[in-house]
């Protein structure tokens, strides 16, 4: 009986802990559009608050320094995220690897650092990078050339695990604002979690596929003008399934994190959908992001 009782809790241990997600977001100081009187001082001080009252672990924004480039609002709400929650480097002008050589993609990384330094002090941590567009490199030798790079430049990759492209909704959603379609604005809502339920139950299956096992997650969000509104509920439908938040360092602690699938890919992609690549397993369905209804809605 005491040995069953020691088994389950080890279960039940082993099923808590193979649930936590770092919440991550892309694009800072800004994505997609802006509703009627919204500033981008006023979605970072919403989503800032949201984690707060969250009691959210700190959350990694990746910053693209050349949109702060004549706009003041973008520059102040960087000023706050950088004050209340790290960052990383996004490369300077959000720069597609699969379009441009290991060379170029490098000098972007370089010439997005005296922003991150200049935010950070001497004591700020921002040696992570996100790939825009979560593409790699279209061949091994690009990919290599720029990995290499980075390990010499001392930077980690910030990988992700979790993604449903929620900045879709961004700029659908600002229109909407607009035109004040409260029933839009309910069907934005609800497709959004939709899909996030779908794409969330999908790369929890993905990782056991790749893995055989459950693994420590990292979340792709995008800091837009839908952020604050969607991201309470959001969170609440992640806690929902089973997930804890915490840190990117803790999150990619999982020695799944120093695995590479070493793949040139054309599409690029999360770290698990580049080892269904390299190890050229079929995808399984998911279902389809309304794609056009956001692209039209409200206009």
């Amino acid at each position: 009986m005491k040995f069953s009782l020691v088994i389950s809790v080890l279960l039940i241990v082993n099923v808590c802990a193979a649930q936590k997600a770092a919440i991550t977001f892309d694009d800072l100081p800004l994505n997609g559009d802006l509703p009627p009187g919204v500033t981008r001082v006023q979605i970072a001080v919403d989503t800032l608050a949201v984690l707060k009252a969250r009691r959210a672990p700190p959350a990694y924004g990746f910053i693209n320094a050349k949109k702060l480039e004549g706009n003041a609002d973008a520059a102040e709400a960087l000023k706050l995220w950088a004050a209340s929650e790290p960052f990383g480097n996004h490369t300077y002008g959000h720069m597609d690897l699969n379009a441009n050589p290991a060379e170029a993609f490098e000098r972007e990384i370089e010439e997005n650092e005296p922003a991150l330094e200049l935010l950070a002090g001497k004591d700020g941590n921002w040696h992570w990078l996100r790939y825009p567009f979560l593409r790699e490199g279209e061949t091994v030798e690009k990919r290599r050339a720029v990995r290499a790079y980075l390990q010499a430049h001392g930077y980690r990759v910030a990988q992700v695990t979790l993604d449903w492209e929620d900045y879709l909704w961004n700029s659908a959603y600002a229109r909407c604002v607009a035109k004040k379609d409260a029933p839009s604005i309910a069907w934005l809502k609800s497709s959004y979690l939709s899909i996030e339920s779908s794409y969330l139950d999908l790369d929890r299956d993905l990782a056991k596929t790749v893995y055989g096992h459950d693994i420590n997650h990292v979340l792709l969000l995008h800091l837009g003008a839908f952020s604050s509104a969607i991201l309470p509920d959001a969170l609440d439908l992640m806690q929902k399934k089973g997930f804890t938040f915490v840190t990117l360092e803790e999150a990619e602690s999982d020695p799944v994190y120093e695995g590479d699938p070493d793949v040139g890919s054309k599409y690029g992609g999360t770290l698990l959908e580049l080892w269904m690549e390299a190890k050229k397993i079929k995808f399984p369905s998911v279902m389809e992001k309304p794609y056009k209804q956001l692209q039209e809605i409200c206009k």
